[in-house]
């Protein structure tokens, strides 16, 4: 796997960054910007990577789950990966963020092996390998084409990134869709790139919890969200807000229906925003399954995911989606109603 086939992907969107570099705290502003010149470093490093064509990423010596935490005791990137604190299969240590990134990246290892057979991000079992304390206070964490890369966050609008396993399994399956359909980070290839990122990280929690689609809360994010926000989630699945008129995160931008999609130019076409769309269709083909929602709804979502280009469009998705339903299951089967009934109510 070489450094410049995958780009840089951040959990927090540019747009909520941007809207704590205006708090009327300076403390928030200042943490903001530095969040914001954090990802300009990685981009930075990412591209320096790219002349070493030598920086692989590392195989499993078994071919099966391997986990690598590295501590980065408050450096930045161009220290990655850090001290080896945790290897597999090794104890626990005293560093409860050390030893959330290796349980969820186990977990995340675990839901794609035993639900899709998938060995690892690869397929081939590549290690997951995991830095902790990016910087100071730093409220992001970033699958940076090769490994995640966490911060603590400031303990005031965000908490420690590693504490939620919907957050790691949303990141690690960046590195999923970079092996499989490489969806380009822009526009709605972009933002399909986000929805099949959401979409797994919330499986993934759903799966460790053994719920039902209709027992979980489909929110993105809940887990790190600090005590100065009234947000409780970076997004949300059902219809409505993840959160208004918060005074510091403002008003959830996400869209739910076509009618409304984003056509600026930001967050590079608006990826994290209009992601908003197919992430509500996947919701409603899953309630409307009924079940656990990784069993068929994800099923038919795995497959599309495999079948997928680089360029691919919502009307992509749409059609890919519809024909792995009525391949699986059947053509006017309750899964292939689910998911035309379901594309139909977000506008596609």
């Amino acid at each position: 796997m070489r450094a410049h086939r995958f780009g840089l992907h951040c959990l927090i969107p540019p747009y909520i960054l941007d809207a704590l570099s205006k708090s009327a705290d300076p403390q928030a502003r200042q943490l903001a910007v530095e969040a914001i010149e954090a990802a300009a470093t990685a981009r930075a490093v990412r591209a320096t990577l790219n002349t070493f064509p030598q920086m692989a990423a590392i195989p499993s010596p078994e071919g099966n789950k391997h986990r690598l935490i590295y501590d980065l005791q408050g450096r930045d990137f161009h220290a990655l990966p850090g001290k080896l604190v945790r290897s597999e299969g090794e104890a626990r240590t005293t560093d409860i963020a050390v030893n959330e990134a290796y349980d969820h990246s186990g977990v995340t290892y675990d839901f794609y092996r035993e639900v899709f057979n998938r060995n690892s991000l690869d397929d081939k079992g590549m290690s997951l390998i995991s830095s902790v304390h990016l910087l100071r206070k730093m409220n992001n964490a970033f699958w940076n084409g090769e490994q995640m890369v966490y911060g603590d966050g400031d303990g005031k609008e965000f908490i420690r990134f590693t504490k939620g396993l919907d957050v790691v399994g949303h990141e690690l399956s960046h590195g999923v869709i970079a092996h499989t359909c490489r969806l380009a980070y822009q526009n709605e290839s972009g933002a399909l790139n986000e929805h099949f990122a959401d979409v797994f990280g919330v499986m993934v929690a759903q799966w460790k919890k053994k719920q039902t689609a209709a027992q979980a809360d489909w929110l993105i994010g809940a887990g790190i969200m600090g005590p100065s926000t009234k947000a409780k989630s970076l997004r949300t699945f059902k219809a409505g807000k993840a959160y208004e008129d918060d005074p510091l995160l403002g008003t959830d931008p996400q869209p739910k229906h076509l009618r409304d999609k984003y056509k600026g130019s930001a967050d590079n076409g608006g990826v994290h925003i209009n992601s908003g769309i197919p992430n509500h269709a996947f919701y409603l083909a899953a309630m409307k399954m009924g079940g656990r929602s990784w069993v068929r709804a994800g099923r038919i979502w795995y497959q599309t995911l495999l079948t997928l280009a680089e360029k691919s469009s919502f009307k992509d998705m749409v059609r890919t989606t519809t024909a792995v339903a009525v391949t699986d299951f059947g053509r006017n089967s309750k899964e292939h109603k689910a998911v035309t009934t379901a594309w139909k109510e977000v506008g596609l």
